[in-house]
């Protein structure tokens, strides 16, 4: 099964572009662009069947998208002058990794916690909790380490939330606003288990996938750790 990693780069001169990236938009809207560059009737799970993870990052030269698939992409169906775009495979990155191998990581993740009914009656808490800072970083670490990682840096950064309204097409009820507290996670680690940690970078860590969170993107590291 080949891993493809693709890298959109929105013109910040398109509509379509920046209505996708901006504002509450950013996560279900874009989302929803990327799925047409894939098959239709593909079930009631697309993202799912082909394994589509994305992200967004500021580069030095504006946004860029990434986003991976277990299938090829069709990047003719952006939308004209949307941006650049190339996709690769991973194969060769994915065939590389082994036990004891020092990599850098980044994820832009869903850091969260759910509380017991207890617990939040006593405290008056949400069913589900963002985490922040430490808190945030034990919840990483605990995750790394279950994708077959042994973290030897963390830095963390909290990002804007990304959202988008959810709930049944078609219908004249008002969508709900869904929001995911997003936390970007980079540093160095070795890998413990290379099938688990090829598994869970094809399948994602954690929540909010259809949201931009969950891509986990690895490299060798190179000079002193």
């Amino acid at each position: 099964m080949t891993v493809w990693l693709t890298r959109i780069a929105p013109d910040p001169r398109s509509a379509q572009a920046r209505s996708d990236t901006s504002g509450t938009r950013l996560g279900l809207a874009l989302h929803q662009r990327l799925m047409t560059l894939f098959p239709p009737a593909a079930g009631p799970d697309p993202r799912a069947r082909f394994n589509v993870l994305f992200r967004t990052e500021d580069t030095p030269h504006g946004l860029h998208i990434l986003m991976q698939s277990t299938h090829q992409p069709d990047l003719t169906q952006l939308p004209e002058n949307y941006g650049t775009s190339l996709a690769r495979p991973l194969d060769a990155l994915l065939d590389a990794i082994r036990p004891g191998l020092t990599v850098r990581y980044r994820c832009i993740a869903n850091a969260v916690r759910r509380p017991g009914h207890t617990t939040r009656a006593l405290y008056n808490l949400p069913a589900v909790v963002p985490l922040y800072g430490t808190a945030a970083d034990t919840w990483w670490e605990r995750q790394a380490q279950a994708a077959g990682l042994t973290p030897h840096t963390i830095e963390s950064a909290s990002l804007d939330a990304a959202g988008g309204r959810h709930g049944e097409r078609g219908t004249t009820t008002t969508r709900a606003l869904v929001r995911h507290a997003r936390t970007r996670f980079d540093g160095t680690a070795v890998i413990t288990d290379p099938e688990l940690l090829r598994t869970k970078i094809i399948e994602g860590i954690g929540r909010g996938k259809a949201y931009g969170c969950g891509l986990l993107s690895i490299a060798p590291a190179r000079g002193p750790q």
